[in-house]
């Protein structure tokens, strides 16, 4: 039988940046594309029946009923944060066809389906929006606005996606699906200090930060960068520059806050060339909705005093927002009588990263188990899952599959 290493290390050299290092996985490119033909075949050789729904989620199905719904389904995702590590996503695919190794190896005989996932676009690292695949699946995003969004070439969701085989018509809420999401249990590397610190192998998730994604555009005069005095300039890149060091401050000041610029686009982005536009991405979270709305509102508040300042203007526009999710208590606690047995004292632990589990969880019920990290660090090359823990992570979920099989 497959270790979960052995079977990570068999696409070690898919998808490598040399110029970020780590990988770069974006959805529907070639690297995650190789994946995802990577997954189907893996699927099958363990006698899994793979099929992609209308929104390009891949099921592969271990049948043991007639019907499909109401069944256990595990799972998580392939693509990657530019740069990104290893394990965020691949960790909690490998773990679950490991998972079904060792339910086999044990005899185990199911009385509901099982079927293991890879959610697209998690990341949101090409088209901007986060969970897409679960947020469409689920009908919490319009499929005309999916349909219109671009990448940073220019290439909509929809030619995307038609080029990986989809029809993007289809997109949007699928009912079928949610039928047959009885429960899902999604394993992940953990993205924080928590484990660490307790000197844990594995964890059960408790709640997922509300965080949400906003653009800020920020209009100036482009200009020429010899011939502009400084007095005459109506420069964004000045103001953009300025916002992210607000946005820090604001965050700062709120216990449990975290605001993040991770991207920042000039136009037309010439050495020589005062921009005429700087397009900034924000992350705000905060475990409290209302204060994550007000957050946003304080910085936008600021930044629109920065660019009158400047004589720039900004504008704000949302791409996406989560709410603060509870995971399923009673599913916690099965989780928790699971691991019992082999990991007694089995700690809950909150996540700040957002999770497919988490969109999931407003049409069936959701829990997730953590794998310990002993960097502490992730969306980065340095994101690291030891060869010991990432096959504990994998009995782990076995054995709370079997429990809810």
């Amino acid at each position: 039988m497959q270790t979960v290493s052995s079977v990570l290390d068999s696409i070690s050299d898919v998808g490598r940046d040399a110029t970020r290092g780590g990988y770069s996985r974006g959805v529907f490119t070639s690297p995650e594309l190789s994946l995802r033909e990577w997954f189907s075949t893996e699927a099958t050789a363990r006698g899994l029946s793979v099929e992609t729904d209308r929104n390009g989620i891949l099921w592969a199905w271990w049948d043991a009923t007639d019907s499909r719904d109401g069944a256990l389904v595990t799972g998580s995702h392939l693509d990657s944060v530019p740069g990104g590590g290893a394990f965020d996503g691949p960790l909690g695919v490998a773990s679950a066809l490991v998972a079904v190794d060792l339910l086999r190896e044990r005899g185990v005989r199911p009385n509901r389906s099982l079927a293991v996932t890879v959610f697209p676009e998690e990341e949101g690292s090409r088209f901007g929006v986060s969970c897409l695949g679960s947020r469409l699946l689920t009908g919490t995003l319009d499929p005309d606005r999916v349909r219109a969004l671009t990448d940073a070439d220019g290439t909509t969701f929809a030619d995307a996606a038609r080029a990986a085989g989809l029809d993007p018509t289809h997109l949007g809420r699928d009912e079928q699906a949610i039928r047959r999401i009885g429960d899902f249990v999604e394993l992940h590397v953990e993205q924080g200090r928590g484990l660490i610190d307790l000197d844990a192998a594995v964890a059960i998730g408790s709640t997922m930060l509300g965080h949400g994604r906003w653009r800020l555009s920020i209009t100036g005069q482009g200009n020429h960068a010899g011939t502009t005095l400084m007095a005459d300039r109506a420069d964004p890149m000045i103001a953009a520059a300025q916002v992210v060091l607000a946005a820090r401050k604001i965050a700062a000041e709120q216990d449990g806050a975290r605001a993040t610029v991770g991207r920042l686009q000039p136009v037309p982005g010439g050495t020589n060339v005062i921009a005429s536009r700087v397009d900034l991405w924000l992350d705000v979270r905060h475990e409290e909705d209302a204060v994550t709305a007000s957050l946003i509102e304080r910085i936008h508040g600021q930044a629109q005093k920065i660019c009158a300042f400047e004589g720039c203007r900004a504008t704000l526009t949302e791409e996406s927002r989560s709410g603060t999710v509870h995971f399923d208590g009673a599913l916690q606690r099965t989780l928790g009588l699971a691991l019992g047995r082999s990991f007694p004292g089995t700690p809950t632990l909150p996540t700040g990263a957002g999770h497919d589990a988490g969109i999931l969880g407003t049409v069936a019920p959701t829990a997730m188990l953590f794998v310990r990290n002993p960097t502490g660090i992730s969306h980065s090359p340095e994101e690291f899952v030891e060869r010991d823990d990432a096959d504990a992570g994998a009995t782990a979920l076995a054995d709370v599959l079997e429990d809810l099989l």
